[in-house]
């Protein structure tokens, strides 16, 4: 079994970015996104105005100063190798989002990294949320991952600076 790591958040934030689980240089590495290759770092560092190269801890406090939060809609699950397409469905242990809700309360918006977190979300999350939870506004952008190599990076940077105009209008 893949064990995901805990939220990147803190009580101000407005926005969640959900992916489904970490892969295995992410696991490695303690770190969302860790694969170098994964375009994800680079298209926030270029939304929010930051260098990819920060350490870790500097770009996860960037996001919550950007009222930004972070986790994955699997708790754990067992997979080969990192793709999402490898995970065995029927050992799938979603995160408890349910708390999360409730300790932030202020979550307005939700951006899937991509289709299976947001398929997994709305099959496995949705259902077990209460009415004023339902009320979030949900939206999927491209998966930042290698494997989704036939999006350009500026084409996935356009749809990712959603994010941007969604804190605004928050």
């Amino acid at each position: 079994m893949k064990e995901g790591f805990p939220p990147i958040a803190d009580a101000r934030a407005t926005v969640l970015i959900l992916g489904t689980m970490p892969s295995e240089e992410s696991l490695r590495k303690k770190q969302y996104y860790g694969n170098p290759r994964n375009a994800f770092w680079k298209i926030m560092g270029r939304l929010l105005k930051f260098e990819r190269a920060a350490i870790y801890e500097e770009r996860t406090e960037i996001l919550k100063n950007n009222k930004i939060a972070l986790w994955d809609v699997m708790q754990s699950c067992e997979r080969q190798g990192s793709l999402d397409s490898a995970i065995i469905n029927s050992t799938i242990i979603e995160n408890d989002f349910v708390s999360f809700y409730r300790s932030h309360p202020n979550i307005r918006q939700v951006f899937f990294n991509g289709t299976k977190a947001e398929k997994e979300y709305c099959k496995r999350v949705l259902p077990k949320l209460s009415v004023k939870t339902k009320d979030i506004e949900y939206s999927r952008l491209p998966s930042t991952s290698p494997a989704m190599a036939h999006m350009s990076f500026d084409v996935k940077l356009l749809e990712w600076s959603a994010i941007c105009e969604v804190r605004r209008a928050i």
